[in-house]
């Protein structure tokens, strides 16, 4: 919205103006549906004599006084901004507003539960959506205490960061039961982090004791109507761990007095770090069977946020662009503890599979960026919660503490917590606690990791000499290290090499050194006269950060006998350089599709299975060469199937290929298997088709031109909840009709009409349809709105539909479709110029995507 932007800048001069004390806060929860009432008052210093402001987005305000003053609110509220004049050297300021409830994930989100008709409230602030409850000086740099005061119907429950007080019964004059509930002021936390979650919310308690000895209370809520399906304490229990683990590790005890965990409706993200009061994605409730790559990415997401209790809360980033530092030591921390503190003891493989791809496919992108970000506007940090941030971040803290060591590590982030405690911080204050108690002088690493963007490529430069014996052996060996030529940069990694033979069917390690990788090309002597091994693995374990090829023999040995890889890592590491080489265009994408329909029933990690059968399903519908791609598609679907059948009984590899198989299904007779398996004259031994699943097997149908309207209507008044509505939007904006996806354009760019969650469900049906074509009407009118809905809508409803009707499913090499993507593009991009950075960035991503598959789908026909 225009005046919702605050500058890098502006936070500076106003934190060199204004010290913040102090945030008492009402909010009035009584009102109705679309306002609720909130009264600020806030204690801060102040240079005498000096202006500035405080953030409000807020329909009206009512009264604004400072230190005792009644200001002109026509005068002194604009847009996003309440402009304070002349400030004493201590001040108090009062605003009085209605506040507007959201439909769209941020602020103080509103739902409606279409089981019961009762009301769930939850608010989400990061990364400046504060300001959409109460009026605050938003940003991460001024800290103080807040107390909430919260008036609300009585049967409600309401959460903050304090522990819930004992509510008192208030007459709010409507005649319906309500209570107020007095919070105590919290510790001094960054104003992201303050949560009010309301709603008759149900669940189940814990506690457990801190390393200080105090009893911490434990909670665990969802919605009433899902209550049944939330496993207490199976997330207490992971709970309980992250804590032990964490206390240990960081030498530092929990810093609040009390955690509740929130599984929450319409969530835009994975969960959120308030201090003490959690929120989650409401997915993670499980009410029907899931996969067992959910479970533990559940399991994940609990440690992670539970990390930033210390690292995020406790210490906090001053400005947005160690954003990167937040996320990546949480997402670091949180795949150690689940390595090392649960069941889940192969994280690493996982963090390999989904994480660093993650991080691979965004740091080839014209928009990737160093670590350490510039951040010159909130706008620059809304796009950047990406794979820099996040898993790069993460990856390259793997390497640091390769480098100095793990125990060194810890004892430095320890010695960071106790030094900055309830205070803001910079990177420099992290490296220096490392370089005490490392001994190692970081700057230079600081300089080529975090401060440069790209990743590096290593490859085996291998010799041999077969002699009188026969016996293969290595002349020499050397690790080879690429750079893109945009970004030059080479790294030094501190990595191992594994050498593995096949013997008896499996592959076995015989060889392993750890070394020093820097350079163009580092030699390696130590294997010199060595018999070779069958499979070289440049960076087995998966400690360096850079992507990885096989020489040829070891090629060829991977592609035979990659089913043989007793370690669940190192196989990782293998399918995970088959599939940067068909991204790459150095090998055709029908060749990564045989290799993964041929040994993916082998794979015995969750997330792996996953991974492969999403890259099984992009390499088909983008890579693939257009010319042939139905035939690899049907002879793809024919094999999901059999290994649908094939799979152990109730398996999770059963429940991951039958979901595959959904999404794959083209011909009459596949997209009829599906309808026996939804109508029940089709079964499969083990496989349940609940809910969920039945939803997924409906939109496959629709999608295929097999189902419609009718099917959906009923479908979802056999699931009347707010699950069964997502799905629903979902599957309607899969018809294939032109109506249908005029209905689409109508709700979701034309209009704004949808909630969050029902919103990206019917982005993601639009392009579901086998029926391309459907949607050619739309790539010219996509373009022509773009601006528009980058100004008109909230940063994530925008972004949804700027990244999800980006029309890349039109951009084949043969043009068959008579539109082209890139063109169209880039004449966009020209008369953008300059403006909306942001925005730009996302088109300039999508457009990056399209080139790439245009190229890799070159390759496929050429060679293929």
């Amino acid at each position: 919205m225009p005046g919702e932007n605050l500058t890098r800048a502006e936070a500076q001069q106003r934190a060199a103006v204004v010290t913040t004390r102090s945030y008492e806060i009402a909010l009035d929860l009584t009102r109705g549906d679309k306002v609720f009432g909130s009264r600020t008052v806030v204690h801060f210093d102040g240079e005498p004599g000096s202006s500035t402001f405080i953030d409000l987005v807020a329909p009206s305000v009512q009264r604004v006084t400072l230190n005792g003053r009644d200001l002109d609110v026509a005068q002194v509220f604009a847009d996003s901004r309440i402009q304070l004049d002349d400030l004493a050297a201590t001040n108090e300021l009062v605003v009085e507003a209605s506040c507007a409830y959201m439909h769209t994930g941020e602020g103080l989100h509103r739902f409606v539960d279409p089981v019961d008709g009762e009301v769930y409230l939850y608010s989400q602030f990061e990364v400046a959506d504060t300001r959409r409850v109460f009026a605050v000086f938003e940003q991460p740099d001024l800290k103080a205490t807040f107390a909430f005061t919260v008036t609300a119907p009585s049967h409600w429950r309401v959460i903050s960061n304090s522990p819930t007080p004992e509510p008192v019964a208030t007459d709010t004059g409507d005649g319906a039961p309500s209570s107020t509930w007095t919070f105590e002021p919290t510790v001094v936390l960054p104003c992201y982090v303050t949560a009010i979650i309301a709603g008759p919310y149900a669940g189940g308690d814990g506690e457990l004791v801190s390393s200080d000895g105090r009893t911490i209370p434990l909670g665990v809520y969802c919605r009433a109507s899902l209550a049944e399906h939330l496993d207490v304490e199976e997330i207490l229990d992971v709970t309980r761990r992250g804590f032990a683990f964490y206390e240990a590790q960081f030498d530092y005890p929990y810093p609040y007095p009390k955690y509740d965990q929130i599984f929450v409706p319409d969530f835009n993200a994975g969960a959120m770090e308030n201090a003490g009061a959690v929120t989650f994605l409401e997915s993670y409730v499980f009410r029907s069977k899931v996969t067992d790559a959910m479970v533990e990415r559940r399991a994940v997401t609990i440690l992670h946020e539970l990390a930033h209790m210390w690292f995020g809360d406790l210490v906090t980033m001053k400005w947005w662009n160690d954003l990167w530092l937040n996320e990546s030591f949480a997402e670091y921390a949180s795949t150690l503890a689940t390595a090392e503190a649960t069941r889940w003891t192969n994280a690493w493989t996982t963090f390999a599979s989904l994480e660093k791809s993650w991080a691979y496919k965004q740091d080839q992108l014209p928009s990737t960026h160093p670590i350490v970000a510039q951040i010159n506007d909130l706008e620059d940090v809304e796009v950047n919660f990406d794979g820099i941030t996040y898993a790069k971040g993460a990856s390259v803290l793997r390497q640091l503490v390769a480098w100095v060591g793990a125990e060194e590590f810890m004892a430095g982030v320890a010695a960071y917590f106790k030094a900055h405690a309830h205070s803001n911080t910079e990177l420099p204050d992290l490296l220096r606690e490392l370089e005490r108690t490392s001994g190692r002088d970081l700057s230079g690493w600081s300089g080529v990791w975090l401060e440069k963007a790209g990743v590096t490529l290593l490859r085996p430069v291998l010799e041999t000499t077969t002699g009188d014996d026969g016996v293969r052996r290595i002349a020499s060996l050397a690790v080879a290290q690429e750079a893109p030529p945009e970004w030059p940069t080479l790294r030094p990694h501190r990595l191992a090499i594994g050498g593995y033979d096949v013997t008896d069917g499996t592959l076995v390690r015989r060889l392993h050194l750890e070394l020093d990788v820097d350079g163009a090309l580092t030699p390696v002597t130590a294997w010199d006269g060595e018999p070779a091994p069958d499979l070289l693995l440049v960076n087995d374990g998966d400690l360096a950060y850079a992507k990885i090829r096989l020489d040829d023999d070891s090629l060829a040995t991977a592609l035979s006998s990659l089913r043989g890889f007793t370690d669940s890592l190192a196989r990782t590491l293998v399918w995970g350089a088959a599939w940067d080489m068909t991204r790459d265009g150095e090998w055709p994408a029908r060749s990564f599709v045989d290799l993964v329909l041929g040994n993916i029933d082998a794979e015995t990690d969750s997330t792996v299975v996953m991974v492969l059968l999403r890259q099984l399903n992009q390499a088909i519908g983008e890579l693939v060469d257009p010319a042939v791609r139905g035939d690899v598609g049907e002879r793809a679907a024919e094999r999901l199937w059999e290994l649908t059948t094939a799979a152990g009984t109730s398996s999770d590899a059963q429940l991951q290929f039958a979901k595959a198989y959904a999404l794959r299904a083209r011909t009459p007779d596949q997209l009829a298997r599906l309808r026996g398996l939804l109508d029940g004259s089709t079964e499969i031994d083990g496989l349940a088709i609940d809910v969920d699943l039945r939803w997924e097997l409906l939109t496959a149908l629709v999608a295929g031109g097999a189902a419609g309207e009718a099917e959906i209507a009923a479908e979802l008044q056999r699931d009347a909840t707010a699950s069964g509505e997502r799905a629903a939007a979902g599957a309607r904006a899969a018809i294939a009709t032109p109506e249908a996806k005029e209905a689409v354009w109508a709700k979701v760019v034309a209009a704004d009409e949808l909630p969050n969650a029902q919103q990206v469900a019917t982005l993601l049906g639009f392009a579901r349809t086998h029926d391309r074509a459907l949607t050619v009407p739309f790539v010219e009118r996509y373009f022509a709105a773009l601006e528009t809905v980058w100004a008109e809508r909230t940063n994530e409803m925008a972004q949804n539909v700027v990244t999800w009707l980006y029309p890349s499913w039109l951009a084949d090499i043969d043009a068959s479709f008579g539109v082209d993507v890139i063109a169209l593009t880039d004449a966009w991009l020209a008369q953008l110029g300059d403006r909306t950075p942001a925005l730009r960035r996302l088109v300039v991503e999508a457009a990056d995507g399209v080139r790439r598959a245009l190229a890799v789908q070159a390759v496929d026909r050429a060679q293929g």
